[in-house]
């Protein structure tokens, strides 16, 4: 019998944060047959004071790569030149 992970994730604390900017927990989640990367910061309420986890999430699958556009001449407008 295979277990059945949709619509389940996990977050795990993060043991290699270099930076306070790195998130506290990190793990993987599954929404409707989408895997998505879960990050997760400890943070504290400025009105109550109380902690709590803020979250993102973004697509496991990777983002399309952008492809460096060549650095302009500045005589791109003189393709049609005569000469």
């Amino acid at each position: 019998m295979q277990y059945d992970n949709s619509n389940r994730g996990a977050i795990f604390k993060n043991d290699d944060k270099q930076q306070d900017n790195h998130p506290d927990y990190k793990g993987s989640l599954n929404v409707n047959g989408v895997d998505l990367w879960v990050s997760g910061w400890i943070k504290t309420s400025e009105k109550t004071g109380k902690k709590f986890l803020s979250l993102s999430v973004k697509p496991k699958e990777a983002a399309p790569v952008k492809q460096a556009s060549k650095p302009s001449s500045g005589f791109d407008d003189m393709d049609d030149a005569p000469f």
